[in-house]
């Protein structure tokens, strides 16, 4: 046995027979001996088990002054600082919450599902979040944690994330404006909180993000010129693409292998219809998602559809001008596509449609 461990035996020892006050002395000794020490990580296990027994016994006051000294300490009992950071003290828990570097991410989803708001204010001031933690955050967090968490650019989010938090944001200009400045926002999902915005938060943002404002600006002009090119007036065409794969649908023959097919023929209108019937979102949305300029609603879309890479691949080469891409876009979509989850896409495309269904396409 150690001298270092053989000196806390001895120590817990006589704490079990002390007084408060010793014990709380013993306490700081203790912590100091640890800090001050290097130390093996046996070793400092065995000096949580001595620090957390006695902050068992001590006021909030010196647990709060216990959580401040070993929340930077980057080799803090793991076991001491998960009994702070669950202390329903947020004086005490605060400082480890926001800074310990001991605290991984499954231990702050767990804390931030069953903790109260002043916990998950901590935890959304943290250094660098993971998605898996802020999907918690926009979820369970009120309106002070959630803005936070949106101008903390050391948070990463998920695509359910960023919807959740477009959705409180209407009607709170401090929030929709914080996530507009995020330089992480899928392009799509900034062009609907756009649409959302008051014309004070549109204008701030225009100004601070010209040239995201400019690409959709830009995206809805070329999409509109597309649609009017590859579509125009309703044909017989259609009509008849309409009528077969419809009468395909109902005799439950499509599926993901009838859209690529489609897709690899070049058969925009019936890959149109087919989507359409598939997803139940309407087709003039489909046709949008198709052909504009920007595939991050197309990938959404296929993916929302759990559809393989060689089907979601088709679908993106059918809506690229003259149907080429350069390995590196399609490598980066690829990487993009499997970043993706599947009820995420869902909700963010059932999101997109309520946005876009209403928008008339050019006859």
């Amino acid at each position: 046995m150690s001298e270092a461990k053989s000196f806390l035996r001895d120590l817990d020892h006589a704490i079990s027979r002390g007084t408060a006050e010793s014990r709380e002395r013993a306490l700081w000794y203790a912590t100091n001996l640890l800090i001050t020490g290097g130390y093996s990580e046996d070793e400092i296990r065995t000096f949580g088990e001595v620090i957390g027994r006695l902050a068992e016994e001590i006021e909030v006051a010196a647990r709060a002054q216990l959580a401040q000294r070993l929340a930077s300490f980057d080799k803090a009992p793991t076991n001491v600082i998960h009994k702070l950071a669950f202390d329903d003290a947020i004086e005490v828990a605060g400082p480890v919450l926001t800074n310990s570097e001991r605290l991984d991410s499954d231990i702050l989803v767990a804390n931030a599902e069953t903790k109260g708001q002043p916990h998950l204010l901590a935890i959304s001031k943290r250094k660098s979040l993971d998605a898996v933690v802020t999907d918690v955050l926009v979820t369970r967090g009120d309106r002070e944690v959630v803005t936070s968490v949106a101008s903390n650019q050391g948070a990463r989010f998920s695509g359910f994330g960023f919807l959740h938090m477009i959705k409180r944001a209407e009607g709170d200009s401090i929030l929709a404006e914080q996530l507009g400045l995020r330089t992480d926002i899928p392009r799509h999902l900034f062009q609907q909180l756009i649409a959302k915005a008051s014309e004070d938060v549109k204008k701030r943002l225009a100004r601070e993000r010209p040239e995201m404002v400019a690409q959709i600006q830009s995206s809805v002009s070329e999409l509109a010129g597309a649609l009017q090119s590859k579509l125009g007036p309703s044909s017989r065409s259609h009509f008849v693409a309409k009528r077969v794969v419809a009468t395909q649908h109902r005799l439950g023959n499509l599926n993901e292998a009838s859209i690529a097919g489609y897709a690899c023929s070049h058969r925009f209108d019936e890959v149109t219809i087919g989507l359409s019937l598939l997803s139940g979102v309407p087709g003039d949305v489909i046709e949008r998602v198709l052909m504009d300029r920007n595939r991050e609603m197309l990938l959404v879309l296929a993916k929302a559809l759990d559809f393989s890479w060689e089907t979601t691949m088709s679908l993106l080469f059918l809506g690229a001008k003259d149907h080429r891409i350069s390995a590196k876009d399609l490598s980066d979509f690829k990487d993009e596509y499997r970043g993706l989850n599947v009820e995420s896409s869902r909700s963010i495309l059932k999101f997109y449609e309520s946005r876009i269904s209403g928008v008339p396409i050019p006859a």
